[in-house]
């Protein structure tokens, strides 16, 4: 059985996050193959091409723990028809400097949830496009838009809804079964 580390990323810095739920649903759900480990990013400074000469401790740590997976999970809500700020700005420390995008040929799979009925459509929308530019291969289907409403996940990851949590379950083997595909022509060491 070969396994693959994965790393997520929520988009929300916020404790209670609804997201934050959904990405503990998601470790649960995942498949033994899918080895869990979330990036944080919260303590980054703002980005700018001024660190790009010597990168400060904070922004070395987080490039290596993306380094150190094989896949990207972006678990992510959906702030004024985009992405939070604190997750565009993570980014760009991560594709940075010139010549040394984290995320070239990483697999990538977006998700999120909100109480909206859209589910964060336009978020992932906007975050695929981010990722294109970096050259990372993204699971595009299925789609996950996620209509969040109380008591769907509890605070430790558990799925209320059976459906859903088939659904999520699924994603997650989808997400397995991408990264697999990918890793098959696009080697880590490649």
């Amino acid at each position: 059985m070969t396994t693959h580390r994965v790393g997520y990323f929520i988009g929300s810095l916020a404790k209670r996050s609804i997201n934050r739920k959904l990405a503990s649903a998601l470790v649960r759900l995942a498949p033994p193959e899918l080895v869990m480990s979330e990036i944080l990013f919260k303590d980054l400074p703002l980005y700018s091409y001024d660190y790009d000469v010597d990168y400060p401790p904070v922004a070395k740590s987080f490039k290596a723990a993306i380094a150190a997976v094989d896949a990207v999970l972006f678990v992510t809500p959906e702030y004024n028809r985009s992405i939070p700020g604190g997750l565009k700005n993570a980014i760009d420390w991560a594709s940075r400097p010139y010549g040394t995008n984290s995320f070239t040929r990483k697999p990538s799979a977006v998700i999120g949830t909100s109480p909206g009925a859209i589910g964060t459509a336009v978020a992932q929308q906007s975050l695929r496009s981010v990722l294109s530019f970096c050259n990372s291969p993204q699971m595009n289907a299925p789609e996950a838009y996620i209509q969040f409403t109380p008591g769907l996940i509890t605070d430790d990851g558990e799925v209320t809804n059976d459906g859903t949590a088939e659904f999520l379950s699924n994603y997650m083997a989808e997400f397995h079964t991408f990264i697999a595909r990918v890793r098959s022509v696009l080697p880590k060491d490649a």
